[in-house]
């Protein structure tokens, strides 16, 4: 339920404030509509004074410029996105060096000096400044194309000055371009003469070291290591050392794997090896066939018989030949590997000797290499500069247009572009609202007057009993069906709910400045208190400056000074008025021996006596911030009313006067908000009013009693 209810209240407040700015324009809308006819005038006048202007465009495409020289590696120079190189050359379009050209070549001097100096010849400054203003340089979205647009009185000179202004700015890029190549090339050839005379100075130093050394170089024109050892015959010792090497290896691993072998597997294994013979083989194979006929004879023959005997005899002679043969294969096998190893101390010791050797002819014979590879380089530069030289002078003898392209001549149009009527137009009604509108707000921001009632209940803190409508009439004349009868009704009932006891019945009604109504309200309020069968006195309480008496049409002869001189008794100043139970206490006259007399005690008896007599007592009085007068009557009586007209006063000054009423004692019990325009104040004044206060005769309440017929005032006698 909370929920609902803030979000009620979010809403309204929203409602409230759109309804706010309408009211401040409905309010200002004179202001608005004088800035904004007056805008849209002067747009207006303006557009179709100024001179109309025609507009052509040329496009070019442009690229950056590459290094002059490239570099030696003869790699192209790819260059990276400049986001400020279109901003620059939008600078160079429109430099002094460009425009110049256009001038002199179009003879703007005179052809303007003709057209807005009289016929007096311009100087070029001041033809460069007009020429610039009507310049308008485009870069065409994610391209390297711009637009050049000039506007012109003349559609042909517009589309002259833009394709001139294209061909100037080609022209000075290729002058440049041009410009640099050649001294590019001027460069180049000071290099090449400077690496040439290096070239014949080390020539000379290299002949002169080679003789000095006796450096025996085949290779004059080529690059040699700098020593003399034969290079073939390393490589060919190298190689044998890694063949050796290799069989040094095998033979080695060869006898290690037959000394993990047992007798048998050794008598297998050594058939494959090298340097094994048939005969070997032979032994291997009888001692088998002996072998086998032993195993025969062991079943016919004991141990001990000679036929045993012999075939055993038989068999441990070709077992020791094997064996003996065998350890003579092995001692072999080891002296070749010794031999091997020989070999390979001897080719590296040959090895070691050959660059020992060259070393020391390297060491005297390296100042001559040295210089000798000195040289080459300087000849390699020199001939890579000959060559950019050439390539250079070629380049520069071709035509280039690559950097800058015309895409599109301009051409004339015969349609102006400015000034843009309707655009201009369109803009004066947008500039003039807005305008209109800032200004109604701004004047409405320096506005500190009253405005709705939330400034009234926060800067006073006081609840508004009422509202009134701007140019209501007088109650008694116009009687109870009176359209505005109803507003003055809310009052009545706000300010009976507001007293806390039904004995305040003596009512002041005061104001902080003068014209804001009170005079007005207090004796339609009191019409309304007397219309509803009520006995109510009004008191005019203002001595300087009475006007009830005027309004109602009564005399002012005799009244309230009279009374409080006693000059009178207090039946001969109450005056009877059209409506039986409303009665009129005029001012009276005042003699300037009167001042103070409010705040007499005759002054409070009569207030007591009148108390006691009628229902109601109003009592009007001058503004409280002029005299003390109002003051006085604020402290004396049992309510006090304060009148406010919208936007009169700033609220400070609204502030000051219920201060001043609460200072003096007095029971301030709200605020009446008068004079408000339905017609421009906020959206809940109206719609109230208009909803429930203007309905039809039927629905609104009937007065309490009837006005007698018109009859000329009289002395009342009520005692």
């Amino acid at each position: 339920m909370e929920s609902t209810n803030t979000a009620a209240t979010t809403q309204q407040e929203s409602r409230l404030h759109f309804l706010d700015y309408w009211r401040i324009i409905r309010i200002r809308k004179t202001v608005i509509l004088a800035v904004f006819l007056l805008v849209v005038t002067t747009a207006t006048l303006v557009t179709f004074i100024l001179p109309e202007a025609f507009a052509s465009t040329a496009r070019i495409k442009i690229e950056r410029e590459g290094s002059d020289i490239q570099e030696m590696t003869g790699m192209p120079t790819v260059s990276s996105y400049d986001p400020y190189f279109i901003q620059t050359e939008f600078e160079v379009i429109q430099s002094q060096k460009i425009l110049d050209r256009v001038i002199e070549g179009m003879d703007l001097n005179r052809v303007w000096g003709d057209r807005y100096a009289g016929g007096q010849q311009l100087k070029s400054d001041e033809t460069l400044r007009i020429l610039q203003g009507q310049i308008n340089l485009k870069p065409v979205r994610n391209t390297s194309l711009i637009e050049i647009e000039v506007f012109s009185e003349n559609p042909d000179e517009a589309a002259n000055l833009a394709n001139a202004i294209a061909v100037a700015y080609r022209d000075y890029r290729l002058e440049k371009s041009r410009e640099l190549a050649l001294g590019g090339i001027k460069e180049l050839e000071k290099q090449w003469e400077e690496l040439n005379r290096r070239v014949n100075d080390a020539q000379a130093q290299v002949d002169s070291l080679r003789e000095k050394l006796g450096v025996v170089d085949p290779f004059a024109m080529g690059t040699v290591s700098g020593g003399s050892i034969d290079v073939q015959m390393v490589q060919q010792i190298q190689g044998q050392i890694i063949m050796l090497e290799g069989e040094h290896a095998r033979q080695k691993a060869e006898i290690e794997n037959l000394k993990t072998l047992d007798q048998e597997q050794l008598r297998d294994a050594i058939q494959t090896v090298a340097g094994a013979d048939q005969e070997l083989s032979g032994w291997i194979s009888d001692w088998g066939l002996a072998e086998q006929r032993l195993i025969a004879l062991q079943k016919d023959y004991t141990p001990e018989n000679p036929v045993y005997l012999n075939a055993q005899q038989m068999a441990n002679d070709l077992q020791e030949r094997i064996d003996s043969r065998i350890k003579g294969i092995l001692n072999g096998l080891a002296t070749r590997m010794s031999a091997t190893q020989a070999s390979i101390d001897t080719l590296r010791s040959q090895l070691e000797d050959l660059k020992t050797l060259d070393a020391q002819k390297a060491t005297a014979s390296r100042p001559y290499y040295q210089a000798k590879r000195d040289l080459e380089t300087i000849i390699r530069m020199r001939d890579i500069v000959e060559v950019r030289i050439a390539q250079e002078k070629i380049d520069v003898s071709l035509p280039k247009t690559s950097m800058v392209q015309i895409v599109d001549d301009a051409v004339p149009r015969l349609k102006a572009v400015k000034p843009n009527k309707v655009l201009n137009i369109i803009l004066g009604v947008v500039v003039g609202l807005v305008v209109g509108v800032g200004l109604a707000f701004f004047i409405e921001y320096l506005d500190t007057s009253v405005k709705t009632i939330d400034d009234v209940e926060r800067s006073l803190g006081c609840p508004v009993l009422g509202i009134i409508p701007q140019d209501v009439g007088i109650m008694a004349v116009d009687g109870p069906e009176s359209p505005n009868a109803e507003a003055y009704r809310v009052l009545r009932t706000n300010l009976l709910f507001s007293r806390k006891d039904d004995r305040l019945n003596t009512v002041c009604v005061v104001s902080a400045g003068a014209g804001e109504g009170k005079s007005t309200t207090l004796l339609n309020l009191a019409t309304i208190f007397a219309q509803a069968g009520d006995r109510v006195l009004v008191i005019d309480s203002d001595l300087r400056r009475p006007t009830l008496h005027k309004i109602l049409g009564l005399s002012n002869s005799t009244g309230l000074t009279s009374y409080l001189l006693k000059q009178n008794a207090l039946e001969e100043v109450i005056l009877r008025t059209k409506l039986p139970t409303l009665d009129f206490m005029p001012s009276g006259k005042l003699p300037s021996s009167s001042m103070g007399i409010l705040s007499s005690t005759q002054m409070q008896a009569l207030i007591g006596e009148v108390k006691q007599r009628y229902d109601y007592v109003f009592l009007d009085s001058p503004p409280i911030m002029g005299v003390s007068d109002a003051s006085i009557l604020a402290s004396e009586v049992d309510l006090a009313l304060q009148v406010i007209q919208y936007r009169r006063y700033p609220q400070p000054m609204n502030v000051r006067a219920k201060q001043m009423i609460e200072k003096v004692g007095g029971n301030l019990v709200g605020i009446v908000l008068n004079n408000i325009n339905l017609s421009q104040a906020a959206g809940y004044y109206s719609d109230y009013y208009q909803s429930y206060y203007y309905q039809s005769d039927e629905s609104a309440e009937q007065p309490a009693a009837k006005t007698g017929e018109d009859s000329q005032p009289e002395i009342k006698s009520k005692f």
